[in-house]
């Protein structure tokens, strides 16, 4: 766990900001492809009449964005190299062949907080995972040295995001001498098993329950990652849990 996560503190929003959060967070996970004029004329179909600046920023907020084509509004820097998407055509056939990583937002009643995760594509395996009340990129450096210590994959996905971006997060892979590959801008189905993981962790936990505090998030989210890693039978594993394929090395193919 992060250390910041010892010391939460609620988010500064207003109870309705939080409020149009919760009903962001749903809708994104229900529609990724939404980006901010969708969201906001469904949050205006809802009875919520807010504008699209106060949209964007809740969305920034939570570290979501629609997919969809957008300007080129910004520059890479020598600080954020862009890596090329690595896994176009790639057959994936054996455990720690190839490493994903994200970012979600978990909503609390009075703030949030945001879970990082390292999976193993083949096997859908969670290594490892972090939480943290910022968007820095410390805690997906702790998720990712907690990954290692487990093992090495050949090649290791992300997205674009500042964090995975960041000289400190693509060093230390370099250092290991693991390919880096990044999903295409606005791309969230290059990273589609990870994507799938947060639409079952909020659907199967946290959309179930009230967390009164991040101790009470942290809690329950790692029971049900290690539901999800050693018990909840996969349809896309020929029903076998990720421990199972991840250690066994067992094949998924029919």
């Amino acid at each position: 766990m992060a250390r910041s996560s010892y010391y939460y503190e609620p988010a500064k929003e207003s109870e309705y900001n939080l409020l149009l959060m919760r009903l962001l967070d749903e809708e994104y996970t229900r529609h990724p492809f939404y980006g901010a004029p969708r969201l906001t004329d469904w949050l205006c179909r809802q009875g919520h009449h807010v504008n699209h600046k106060r949209v964007e920023r809740l969305m920034r907020k939570m570290g979501i964005e629609g997919i969809c084509p957008r300007r080129n509004l910004s520059k890479s820097t020598e600080e954020h190299v862009k890596y090329p998407y690595l896994l176009r055509g790639l057959k994936i056939e054996y455990p720690n062949h190839v490493w994903c990583s994200d970012i979600t937002y978990i909503r609390l009643p009075m703030g949030f907080l945001y879970l990082v995760a390292v999976m193993d594509w083949y096997s859908r395996y969670v290594l490892s995972w972090a939480i943290s009340n910022t968007l820095d990129t410390t805690f997906c450096i702790e998720a990712l040295n907690k990954a290692l210590a487990q093992g090495k994959p050949e090649i290791f996905n992300t997205d674009q995001g500042s964090q995975f971006t960041s000289k400190m997060f693509t060093s230390r892979l370099e250092r290991d001498v693991i390919a880096i590959s990044m999903d295409g801008r606005g791309r969230v189905f290059d990273n589609i098993f990870i994507e799938r993981l947060w639409r079952s962790l909020k659907y199967e936990e946290v959309y179930l329950k009230e967390y009164e505090t991040g101790y009470d998030a942290v809690a329950c989210i790692g029971n049900y990652l290690k539901f999800y890693n050693h018990e909840r039978h996969h349809q896309s594993l020929n029903y076998m849990t990720p421990a199972s394929v991840y250690f066994g090395g067992i094949s998924t193919k029919s």
